[in-house]
């Protein structure tokens, strides 16, 4: 049995309430999903993704699932740090017997974890809560009837902008840093599949992005969106210099130019650089929204559903963009199932504002899933709201059980 000696009150989260549902157990999955091709880029490369998915069983019988892609280099996280911020606490006091999906909603937006609270950029559990938060969402939105997207709209969030019914949403594709020849069919295939906006991985060692952004431009056309992502790669001395060969090529945004430790620079050299600047990997918590907001060192934030800590906090973010006038484009960790996928599609058919979506890459980029349900998008990345309560998909136990690695059970009972 787990240590829960953190009890729910300790945790910012409602105490038990009468007449409801009840969590009965936890099943904590450590899962290794196989990707297609490498994904590279000047941080890391990786052909699998190993990522948490959490099972919630309620008293009823109902369950739901969710999901987490701890990343060491991004919030610091591991599968075994996530799986240790789990067992510590009781989450069926933290969330007590709610009556109603409201009632779910309103103690999910108290959840939160000792590693989040304790860390001053408020990330170091957001992996682990975001998954927790799914499954959660999941498990009482199927025991009551309601998706996950109802989540979204009830969500007690000041200044944030929601559309009036769930919309149509537009993806947007992504050329990894592979070779040459690899870029250019991915390109072509871009443009031929009639995408608005392209995102391409800039600052790969050994790369000379000047000449491989001649050419895709060449290729995606004058009116195709291009933004560049550089993952950290370059010094905040050596920007300028980095930055202005690219200027040509017209790009619309440049995420994540500089490492985390010299994201401050940025309020200097930001104004400077003639392109606007997104921030990612030094946007992992609130505290670094609000840091973003206070310091001016973005003109876009990029909110991604786990590093983020799942979908009350990064509505959180969203609604401070929102009322400070700043780009929002909700991403997404490559390797995420079916899971994040849809929870991803709900926030995006919900929420106005979001300048680029990424996600849904699920049949183009996974060997294999968790769902039956196909979510990767259509021609152009459009794809249409989920229905059906939760999540509105169902993980198959038979899919998952063949990308398991490993299996803990935390019993309420």
């Amino acid at each position: 049995m787990a240590d829960r000696s953190t009890k729910a009150s300790e945790l910012g989260a409602a105490g038990p309430g009468g007449g409801g549902v009840a969590i009965r157990k936890l099943e904590l999955f450590r899962i290794d999903v196989p990707l297609k091709k490498p994904i590279k880029h000047a941080s890391h490369e990786r052909s699998s993704s190993e990522n948490l998915v959490v099972r919630v069983e309620l008293t009823t019988g109902r369950s739901g699932y969710g999901e987490g892609v701890p990343r060491s280099y991004v919030t610091g996280e591991t599968i075994e740090t996530t799986f240790k911020a789990l067992e510590r606490s009781d989450w069926a006091e933290a969330i007590g017997k709610p009556s109603s999906f409201a009632e779910v909603v309103a103690r999910v937006e108290r959840l939160s974890l000792p590693e989040i609270d304790d860390d001053p950029r408020g990330m170091a559990g957001n992996a682990a809560r975001c998954a927790l938060e799914l499954a959660v969402l999941d498990a009482y939105g199927r025991a009551f009837g309601e998706s996950i997207g109802r989540a979204v709209e009830l969500a007690a969030v000041d200044g944030l902008r929601r559309f009036d019914a769930p919309r149509g949403v537009r993806y947007s594709a992504a050329i990894t840093a592979e070779s040459r020849r690899k870029e250019i069919v991915s390109a072509i295939k871009f443009r031929l599949y009639g995408f608005r906006d392209v995102k391409t991985k800039v600052g790969v060692e050994g790369q000379d992005d000047a000449s491989r952004l001649e050419t895709l431009r060449r290729i995606l056309g004058r009116r195709m969106d291009v933004r560049l992502d550089a993952n950290e790669a370059w010094s905040a001395s050596d920007l300028l210099a980095k930055v202005s060969p690219l200027l040509r090529f017209r790009p619309s945004v440049l995420e994540q130019p500089v490492p985390h430790a010299e994201v401050d620079a940025l309020a200097d050299l930001r104004p400077r650089l003639g392109v606007p600047v997104m921030l990612d990997e030094s946007l992992c918590g609130w505290p670094d929204a609000v840091a973003a907001v206070d310091r001016k060192t973005a003109d876009v934030l990029n909110v991604r559903l786990s590093k983020c800590g799942g979908i009350i906090p990064s509505l959180r973010i969203m609604a401070l963009a929102h009322r400070n006038g700043l780009g929002l484009q909700l991403g997404c960790h490559p390797g995420e199932t079916a899971i994040l996928s849809a929870a991803g599609r709900h926030i995006a058919s919900r929420i106005d504002g979001l300048r680029y979506l990424e996600g849904s890459y699920d049949r183009h980029i996974l060997r294999a899933n968790v769902t039956r349900d196909d979510l990767t998008f259509g021609y152009g990345g459009r794809a249409k709201p989920l229905n059906g309560p939760g999540l509105g998909v169902d993980v198959d136990p038979e899919l998952l059980a063949a990308i398991t690695r490993e299996t803990r059970e935390i019993s309420y009972e």
